[in-house]
């Protein structure tokens, strides 16, 4: 009776481990988590928060739904984990920004100062990070404007290195009302995000004489723009 020799059965990808009940190893998991975030960004800033799926996202990935769940659980545990990726190094990055002009000019600080302090690290990274950073930026955007749960999520965000560049413009310009300065900011994220999420609609609008993806444009002109905002504000304010 002759022996039959078995082939050798195909060992599983380390993606396929992952993708099917067990956990992955840490390293693995580190990977897959950074691989489910970058699809569930990019899904998010084409499509917003209700047009995509935990499905579409896992099909984009590359992995199992559940391996979606059990490291994120459900879709907007999902969404506010994408957001705080890369709004704890913005904050970060502006923070540093602001202290560096403050110690570099102290007790001769401007408006027009600050605010290039506030947003330049934004324009420095959306021009250097890559299209993961195009499409946060534009994932910002959708949320700032979106009335049911935008404001709240901005909040959570973003609020303290808001609140920094307020009390900083208060330093500067002592004598403005913070309601003021407030309604300014309002008018400034406007401005700045628009910017950012680079829509094209500035290079048929100008027929072509300007594009939204030509940040240095968007320097030479955004800082001085917000500023003399904030002090027609301030100068137009009725004094108490």
């Amino acid at each position: 009776m002759t022996s039959q020799v078995r082939a050798p059965r195909a060992q599983p990808t380390p993606r396929a481990k992952a993708a099917g009940r067990g956990r992955p190893s840490k390293a693995a998991g580190r990977d897959l988590k950074e691989t489910i975030l970058d699809a569930a960004e990019g899904l998010f800033a084409r499509h917003g928060f209700h047009g995509v799926t935990i499905r579409q996202v896992a099909a984009e990935a590359g992995v199992d739904t559940a391996l979606i769940h059990y490291y994120f659980g459900a879709k907007r545990e999902l969404f506010d984990a994408v957001f705080l990726r890369r709004a704890e190094i913005l904050n970060t990055a502006r923070g540093l920004s602001m202290d560096a002009y403050e110690k570099s000019h102290a007790g001769r600080m401007t408006v027009e100062g600050v605010i290039e302090a506030f947003i330049e690290p934004l324009l420095r990274i959306s021009q250097d990070g890559g299209q993961g950073w195009k499409s946060y930026f534009a994932l910002v955007a959708q949320v700032n404007n979106t009335p049911a749960w935008g404001g709240e999520t901005m909040a959570r965000f973003f609020d303290p290195v808001v609140h920094r560049l307020v009390e900083t413009l208060k330093v500067v310009r002592p004598d403005a009302e913070y309601r003021d300065l407030y309604w300014s900011y309002q008018f400034l994220t406007g401005s700045m995000m628009l910017a950012l999420s680079e829509t094209g609609r500035i290079d048929s609008l100008s027929e072509g004489q300007c594009h939204s993806s030509d940040l240095g444009a968007v320097r030479a002109r955004l800082f001085a723009y917000c500023a003399a905002g904030f002090e027609a504000v301030i100068d137009r304010a009725p004094k108490a």
